[in-house]
């Protein structure tokens, strides 16, 4: 195998000394050699559409072997998969294929949660100009505006085309977190994935004889792919949820024995509380989490006190998720943290002093700023943000918020910016008040995270048009029928003018007076 194809996707494949289980979809197993098989037959789906190198498939489906098979048989030929988020709706929906560029959308309209003949009814057609056909998996049936045809790869058997070997190009767009013109597309190589992957096989000790995953977050996120990449990679069973949801995620971990998962505080909190067993996972080695929700310190010392092996994570769309981790030796306050220690021993990182623009000391906060194998290529169709995220050395800008510490772990402390966690998600408000504004009668419109009953929820604030009588209900509606239901607003407050200050660059909106306006009223009523 040359230099080359060792960074592709495919050498990922390579069963090694036993054909081992890779993957267990609905409780049926897919073997190393299965899996290898549907890749070749998904390629030669793919090229008798027309797909080819440059061209872009839209990826809108939970978590299921089509979506991996698409993946790696798109590297095969050159093409290059755009992540769609289930939980999106037709305006998320629209951005993303839009800007990709996509030719053919991958759908599952039967499955059972979400309704996209309802969300592909609110797609406007201009919106993604270079979409030719719908691509259905599973029996349901489509009507739509454009051209819809069978995912039937797996029954044809077309015959494969020879690999391409470029492994430096684009093959998978995450969506990373939006601004007033809607996410961005953060594009990876088959050479960061699987680089990453191995990497992070590699620092966990992973071997395919002792370990064993649960595939709990969606492959659509970087969090949910690279977790499943670096399994697959070393040769380790990966059983997936095609979403989460406790009752089946806790049998998973009972049954299966299953010594890694990863996923967000939340998730980890849920399975707790449906288990009166004092320490429920015998077999857990590693469950790392990603900290979204408020009481998180409290919840992971409960949870340790469980025998839950829960270890801090750090990682974005741009470095790629599970970047680094914190280690089993150190005190239980520092593994816990996010951030932690690289999982590549060639990533770099340095903390940049925000206001005095020096890179910062150990113990110092300021801005972090990462360079390691697995960073992206750039944003998909957008060198301008790529050039404003890169500094002049090859760093990428995170905003965020962190420390350094003397042993060479990191801490990450907060989000710079607007930026909110939502649903697991981070999420830029201008996105949001876009579709405020979109509405009759709505003069402006400014959103912020507040801490609603434990969960991280937003609360909008909208100055009327003189003379508009606004509905909280009907604005909240427009929303929900727009967007993702975790950037629904949970209130809609109606204000005069919001609270600003004055500073040296101009009149700036107080978001933190916001939120306490926002928890005031909510606490009043």
């Amino acid at each position: 195998m040359s230099k080359q194809n060792e960074r592709s996707l495919d050498a990922l494949i390579a069963p090694g000394a036993t054909d081992g289980v890779a993957f267990v979809f609905d409780g049926a197993p897919v073997r190393r050699s299965d899996f290898a098989g549907r890749v070749d037959d998904t390629a030669g789906w793919l090229a008798a559409q027309g797909i080819g190198r440059g061209d872009v498939v839209a990826v809108w489906l939970v978590n299921r072997l089509e979506w991996m098979t698409l993946l790696f048989a798109c590297a095969r030929l050159g093409a290059i998969v755009a992540a769609v988020n289930t939980r999106y709706r037709a305006a998320d929906v629209a951005h993303v294929v839009g800007l990709s560029g996509a030719r053919m959308l991958v759908l599952e309209p039967g499955f059972r949660s979400i309704d996209f003949r309802a969300i592909l009814g609110g797609l406007d057609k201009a919106a993604v100009p270079a979409l030719e056909k719908l691509a259905i998996v599973g029996p349901a049936e489509l009507a739509a505006p454009w051209s819809c045809i069978r995912f039937d790869a797996f029954e044809r058997r077309l015959a494969p085309p020879a690999a391409q070997g470029d492994c430096d190009i684009p093959v998978l767009l995450f969506t990373t977190s939006g601004t007033t013109k809607g996410p961005k597309l953060v594009a990876h190589s088959q050479a960061t994935l699987s680089g990453h992957a191995l990497s992070i096989g590699k620092a966990l000790g992973l071997s395919g004889r002792d370990h064993s995953a649960l595939a709990m977050l969606p492959f659509c996120g970087t969090f949910g792919m690279a977790s499943a990449l670096a399994f697959f990679a070393a040769g380790a069973p990966i059983h997936v949820l095609d979403a989460f949801d406790v009752e089946p995620a806790l049998r998973i971990l009972k049954e299966e024995r299953i010594t890694h998962s990863f996923g967000s505080d939340e998730m980890f909190r849920r399975l707790l509380a449906a288990t009166d067993e004092p320490k429920p996972f015998p077999h857990a080695q590693v469950f790392g989490f990603a900290a979204f929700q408020p009481g998180w310190r409290e919840f992971a010392a409960a949870a340790d006190k469980r025998g839950l092996p829960l270890r801090g994570l750090y990682g974005s769309s741009e470095v790629q998720a599970l970047f680094s981790i914190g280690r089993a030796d150190v005190a239980f306050e520092d593994r816990i943290e996010c951030g932690g220690w690289p999982m590549s021993p060639q990533a770099r990182v340095r903390i940049r002093d925000t206001e005095s623009g020096e890179l910062a000391a150990p113990g110092v906060s300021g801005e972090i700023e990462i360079d390691a194998p697995s960073r992206f290529l750039g944003y998909f169709r957008n060198p301008e943000a790529t050039a404003e995220a890169t500094t002049m050395d090859g760093f990428f800008r995170t905003g965020d918020i962190g420390r350094l510490r003397a042993d060479g772990s990191f801490i990450y402390e907060t989000r710079a910016g607007d930026a909110m966690r939502l649903g697991g998600f981070l999420v830029g408000p201008g996105e949001i008040e876009d579709e405020l504004k979109a509405c009759p009668g709505v003069a402006d419109a400014q959103v912020v995270a507040i801490d609603l009953k434990g969960q991280a929820r937003c609360a909008a604030f909208v100055i009327p048009q003189a003379g508009a009588e606004l509905r909280e209900e009907a604005l909240i509606a427009h929303v929900r029928d727009r967007l993702a239901g975790y950037k629904v607003p949970a209130r809609v407050f109606f204000v005069e003018a919001f609270p600003v200050t004055d500073s040296a660059n101009g009149v700036k909106i107080q978001r933190a007076k916001l939120r306490a306006m926002a928890m005031e009223r909510i606490e009043a009523e």
